[in-house]
């Protein structure tokens, strides 16, 4: 078995080589003076110089041969105060990073192919399209840390936030590089920033997550995922109206959500959030008319929008920002169009009903 090396500055984790036949992540968290997780001890053996007995480890067996081992210090992963909107607590989670390696096999990109209906055949050694990077580098808690919303339970790789109601608020992502199916990949994560505002419903907490994606270490994605966190929605509590969405599209799309398609994504992504399949949850917990369309999934169909409506250009960024939610109870719609320098496009999502539901913008090379 591999052993572990001192992080740096950062206390313990555990580094492992790639493995062909599936991913596996490391979680890397600030070293403590008690530090320990269940009951699995490490031998001392495999203890990094730096530490001691007192550290213990989570070995979870996932299959194909290989696992996922996670060390946390006591005085992080257990001891949470009482408050946990404590700015200084929850920037204790700053500059925590995890480090994953994948395997961008051409099986789950034909499955994101079907999913979304359309006719990719991808080789070994074509590019991804773009954005469908999000159906690898799974998160694999055991479902036994699973929360109440189907998301692993907080306090390890992101902060301790107990606001129930979480969203991907939006993203920032470059392309510098093609990231070639049938590789394996690296990505390295980085909490880079966690803030505490006070919106019109109450408390909002935003956490920044920086990414990039390597291959053979040259970097293809650089990422910044924006999170946001909040408090449930209450009895008599008005919705807020979204702004009405622009009316000057040169493409357009309609798209018809079902529970299908959700399941599909949801199990692609390996994301176990509630919100996008279990309809008794969305409705009766959250508050929701119905199941939340994914973020990342109305991304994906805006980005291949504009592939679609100007092929040869090379898209070198991308940027979005959720609006309002879509829900599987009606259609919705995507749109784009060209700007006057011919190097921009700007893309949004419209509900049914014309208002708008994400913003985005592409840059062109």
């Amino acid at each position: 078995m591999p052993q572990p090396t001192q992080a740096r500055d950062r206390g313990c984790k555990r580094r492992e080589r790639p493995d062909p036949s599936g991913s596996k992540c490391v979680i890397i968290v600030p070293g403590g003076s008690n530090p320990m997780r269940n009951s699995w001890r490490l031998p001392a053996g495999d203890i990094p110089p730096l530490c001691n007995s007192s550290f213990s480890k989570s070995k979870l067996s996932l299959g194909w041969g290989w696992e996922k081992i996670e060390v946390f210090p006591f005085s992080q992963a257990h001891a949470m105060p009482s408050n946990a909107l404590d700015v200084q607590h929850l920037g204790q989670w700053i500059g925590r990073t995890e480090a994953c390696s994948d395997l961008i096999d051409a099986g789950k990109a034909s499955a994101l192919a079907a999913t979304l209906d359309v006719n990719a055949s991808l080789l070994e050694g074509d590019p991804l399209p773009l954005l469908w990077h999000w159906i690898y580098f799974w998160s694999m808690s055991p479902a036994s840390l699973a929360g109440p919303d189907g998301h692993a339970q907080r306090g390890g790789f992101l902060p301790p936030v107990t606001l129930p109601r979480r969203m991907w608020a939006g993203s920032r992502v470059s392309f510098p590089g093609a990231l070639p199916v049938g590789v394996i990949a690296e990505r390295n994560s980085l909490i880079k920033s966690v803030n505490v505002k006070q919106g019109k419903s109450g408390p909002l907490v935003f956490v920044t997550v920086a990414h990039e994606i390597a291959v053979n270490g040259q970097p293809v994605i650089f990422e910044e995922h924006d999170i946001v966190y909040r408090d449930p929605l209450q009895a008599g509590d008005a919705p807020a109206v979204p702004k009405a969405a622009p009316t000057d599209a040169q493409w357009s799309q309609q798209i018809v959500p079902d529970p299908v398609l959700l399941f599909r994504y949801s199990a692609l992504t390996f994301n176990g959030h509630r919100i996008h399949y279990d309809r008794t949850y969305v409705t009766e917990v959250e508050g929701y008319p119905g199941l939340i369309v994914h973020g990342p999934l109305v991304a994906t169909l805006l980005i291949g929008l504009a592939v679609r409506e100007l092929p040869g250009r090379e898209i070198t960024s991308f940027v979005f920002r959720a609006v309002s939610p879509l829900f599987d109870i009606e259609p919705f719609s995507v749109h784009g169009r060209l700007l006057e320098d011919g190097r921009s496009v700007t893309l949004w999502a419209a509900n049914a009903r014309g208002e708008l539901a994400m913003q985005a913008e592409a840059s062109l090379a």
